[in-house]
């Protein structure tokens, strides 16, 4: 297998191991993860919350305005027994305190007693008074009370709690428990949070009061509570105090953790619905095919469905006045029976000095007892939010389906048309996730789903580039062989330039043909001859692409170069001078080797010239060709064909040398006019570094040379004279066999006129 298919053949298995590792993140559950999707369902709350419609649940508020009236919290019990009392005799379902009685009333005489030091017949005096917990009990018995308690965490360890939080013999006591818990399937509870301790209420207002409900919230990382719990457990340790208060106190209490398990206890929501309905147990049922899940609870006729931890999703209405009754108006009578009657009152404090404040899921701050106000509703109403059991699925199949085809896609087609199917396929999740919502109060998680098709498809993306890189690079190179580096690079940078047309532009032109090619191809092996022809051309074509030369066109064994095309070159003279010096220097070399192998190969003969010419896009729509137009391309074809007549190897016109350095060495050959035209080129023999030994030294040359292009008589006198002396010392060399012989024939001054192309 190739390289380039092995790296094909990976990009099957990236987005497998993408939607491997979006399986793993979805079932671990990260806390990042968590935190962005519950903001997600927040951000669903906020664009649609809860409709408030007007259900039996009432909170009486202890405000701002209440403490100004009645003084500051906390209020004696005594108070608390009046408020009892009122809304007992209005007809209230339910009452529950959002408050743990835990301590002694300290405006009590009998308490005050305790913290002051009086004299025998002031205790005496004072112990004759009523006992506000004792009349708060009693007041609360002849009412549907719920009491609460709190729960502490499982790191607390029972040395550390305080003092009204233990039992006499220094454990840690537990709630009082009016309610029977019952199980339905197999191990319901089993995902219920666990608390290691509780702090109770006072013994004899646990006693008295029809209900005992944890008052506990499980908020989420960010502190925002979505969910209030209907049911808890309550650890071994201090499981092993419970008892209901029906049981005889005398009931053997065991003392260790191995003899009891942890418990299920309620909370204040689950015993206002249970005491409000006059129900005595719980019903704690499995969800079907999940041991160890709750699927939901059942109370008196209420069926509730929760979380597998117990819990119950809060839809959050706006701020409604209605749902608050100040306590001071019910204190002062000032609240009519009929708006009490029959509701499920929670007593609890919006005052911001009394610290019970919570966030809720549409960015606001309530007061800890709405949530439990706003889960009565809920509950009553039938408007529930749900995670159902298969929403795991179904995020698991979207995982699955949508990161494998959007990152195929990704890695096998068009950035745009992956894009396109990425976006709607997330617009399709996430829009399911929110109508989900909106219609069926589902909380679906969608954004587990599109986190992994994001990853899937920018993977799937960056390695469909990564092909692409490659296969641009792979085309590059193998185009190149066709057509020059300069001009694939110069198309892939600019497209545009692959419109028909021309432009005018000055360049230079290196034409190179090869001497007797023909009969050597009838004289060897083709076979021979083309490998031979190959390697030839591929170290002239080398040269010149050395050089940012543009391959013009191959024909047979002759090579044309262009220069300062596509990409403008300031010195595209002297780079041509320099390609030909070389690929003359290379010609020469291999043609030595390849003779040496007794092969005749031929002479390389170069031309160069520069000017201007139309330079561009020529032929159709179907096919076109980019070249150079104009008289400039077919003078540097003539000068290299003249090296055939005038016995050199490479010639270069004036154009040419005038965009060279000023120390090149050339020799002029001559004023040369060609056949067809009217107007004489002066041409010249560039010369080799170090020069040919069969020339004749340059200054020399340049003298006779002189003498020639004089066409006084005296002047070709002295010529032929120098041109004589020269030969003799020189016989190789071809100018001066050229001239001698123009010389001797008649012929006068440098202007060499052309009889043949």
């Amino acid at each position: 297998m190739t390289k380039k298919n092995a790296l094909a053949h990976a990009g099957i298995f990236l987005p497998a191991l993408v939607v491997l590792a979006g399986l793993l993140v979805l079932l671990g559950d990260p806390l990042p993860v968590q935190v962005l999707r519950n903001g997600m369902f927040d951000q669903y709350q906020r664009w649609q919350p809860r409709v408030y419609s007007p259900q039996p649940v009432r909170i009486v508020d202890i405000d701002e305005e209440s403490l100004a009236r009645l003084g500051q919290w906390p209020w004696p019990r005594t108070r608390l027994a009046e408020l009892v009392d009122r809304l007992n005799a209005a007809g209230a379902a339910a009452i529950g305190f959002d408050v743990v009685f835990a301590e002694p009333d300290r405006s009590s005489p009998k308490t005050a007693a305790q913290f002051w030091p009086l004299s025998d017949d002031m205790r005496r005096a004072l112990a004759g008074l009523p006992d506000h917990d004792a009349v708060f009990a009693q007041h609360i018995a002849g009412a549907p009370v719920v009491v609460g308690f709190t729960l502490e965490g499982a790191s607390a360890a029972a040395s550390a709690l305080p003092a009204r939080a233990l039992a006499g013999n220094g454990a840690p006591r537990a709630p009082a428990r009016p309610f029977r818990y019952i199980e339905a399937g197999e191990a319901p509870a089993q995902r219920v949070p666990i608390f290691a301790s509780a702090i109770t209420s006072l013994p004899q207002i646990e006693a008295a009061a029809s209900g005992n409900g944890a008052l506990s919230f499980v908020p989420d990382s960010d502190g925002v509570v979505r969910r209030v719990p209907l049911v808890l457990r309550l650890g071994a340790a201090s499981a092993a105090g419970l008892r209901s208060v029906s049981e005889p106190a005398s009931e053997p209490v065991p003392r260790s953790a191995s003899d009891a398990a942890p418990t299920p206890v309620s909370t204040l929501v689950s015993e206002m619905l249970r005491v409000g309905q006059g129900a005595r147990n719980i019903v704690l049922t499995a969800a079907p095919g999940a041991a160890g899940e709750l699927a939901e609870l059942r109370i008196g006729a209420l069926t509730v469905p929760t979380t597998p931890a117990g819990e119950f999703w809060l839809h959050y209405t706006p701020p409604v006045a209605d749902r608050y009754v100040p306590a001071w108006k019910v204190l002062a009578g000032a609240v009519p029976a009929e708006a009490l009657a029959g509701q499920l009152v929670l007593v609890g404090a919006s005052a911001q000095g009394l610290m019970d404040l919570r966030f809720n899921a549409l960015g606001r701050v309530i007061p800890g007892v709405e949530a439990h106000a706003q889960a009565l509703e809920q509950i009553l109403s039938g408007e529930t939010l749900r995670r159902p059991s298969w929403a795991t699925g179904l995020a698991a199949l979207l995982i699955v389906v949508g990161g494998l085809g959007i990152g195929m896609l990704a890695v096998r087609v068009r950035a745009l048309i992956a894009a396109s199917a990425a976006l709607l396929a997330l617009a399709l999740i996430l829009g399911g996730g929110w109508w989900a919502f909106a219609v069926g109060g589902l909380l679906l998680d969608t954004l587990t789903p599109a986190l992994v098709l994001i990853v899937s498809f920018v993977v799937g993306s960056l390695f469909h580039h990564l092909l692409s890189e490659r296969e641009q690079r792979w085309m590059r190179e193998a185009f190149s062989r066709y057509v020059s580096p300069n001009r694939v690079r110069h198309l892939l940078e600019h497209p545009e330039a692959m419109a028909l047309g021309g432009r005018r532009q000055s360049c230079s032109f290196v034409f190179t043909d090869l001497a007797g090619f023909t009969a050597l191809m009838e004289g060897i092996d083709p076979a021979v001859a083309v490998s031979l022809l190959n390697d030839y051309l591929e170290g002239l074509i080398g040269i010149a692409f050395r050089y940012e030369g543009t391959l013009d066109r191959i024909v047979g064994d002759a090579v044309a170069i262009m220069f300062s095309a596509p990409v403008p070159q300031a010195d595209h003279a002297a780079r041509a001078l320099a390609c030909a010096l070389e690929m003359d220097a290379f010609a020469s070399r291999y043609a030595a080797t390849v003779q040496a192998r007794g092969i005749d190969f031929g002479q390389t003969r170069i031309g160069v010239h520069t000017g201007e010419v139309i330079v561009g896009n020529f032929g159709g729509k179907t096919m076109f060709d980019y070249r150079a137009l104009g008289d400039t391309v077919n003078t540097a074809a003539r000068l290299e064909s003249l090296n055939r007549h005038l016995g050199t190897r490479l010639c270069i016109s004036a154009a040419t040398l005038s965009g060279c350095p000023p120390e090149t060495a050339v020799r002029p050959v001559g004023r040369l006019l060609l056949k067809g035209k009217t107007q004489a080129l002066q041409v010249f023999e560039p010369l080799g570094s170090p020069p040919d030994a069969r020339y004749a030294p340059l200054a020399a040359y340049a003298a006779a040379y002189a003498h020639l292009s004089d066409d006084a008589p005296a002047a070709t006198s002295a010529a032929l004279a120098a041109f004589r002396d020269l030969l003799a010392a020189y016989p190789d060399d071809p100018l001066l066999r050229l001239h001698g012989r123009r010389l001797q024939e008649g012929e006068r001054g440098d202007l060499i006129v052309m009889q043949e192309k």
